[in-house]
């Protein structure tokens, strides 16, 4: 439900950076600077209260990476790794993107600092050109507005 009780601030910024964040939040569909502002803040205070939590508390989650699939080794290893932590993955999409590269998408569950290890062992794994974990769960209430 969104907050009937707005406040205005006023916000210093260097016109580079402005111009710069302007035509990313273009790009992005967004009409105006304070959906966009607060999309940001939303996004950063999630991620602070994730992090305060008990790092056995179960999260969800995806990794994602793009991977050169003539390293040796490397899809066998991707796959040893994912069997280990099964019960972890929920599912998986692999794409191809070129004759070299592949993109994978793998939906995490559990607790936090398992998908965290399965994370940071997939994602550091040789021929692993880029890795991101990305956790998420509930959004609370007073997020909104």
């Amino acid at each position: 439900m969104p907050d009937h009780d707005l406040i205005r601030f006023g916000v210093s910024i260097g016109a580079g950076l402005l111009e710069k964040f302007d035509s990313l939040i273009g790009e992005q569909g967004y009409t105006n600077r304070s959906e966009a502002i607060r999309d940001l803040i939303r996004d950063r205070l999630v991620e602070a209260e994730w992090d305060k939590r008990d790092s056995t508390e179960p999260a969800i989650g995806t990794v994602t990476i793009v991977y050169n699939h003539h390293t040796p080794d490397v899809s066998d290893r991707l796959t040893d790794i994912a069997h280990d932590y099964h019960r972890n993955v929920i599912s998986a999409t692999h794409v191809h993107l070129t004759h070299d590269s592949c993109l994978e998408v793998m939906v995490v569950k559990g607790p936090r600092n398992e998908i965290r290890s399965f994370a940071d062992k997939i994602i550091s794994i040789r021929g692993v050109k880029h890795g991101k974990l990305v956790l998420t769960g509930l959004v609370e209430d007073e997020l909104e507005g």
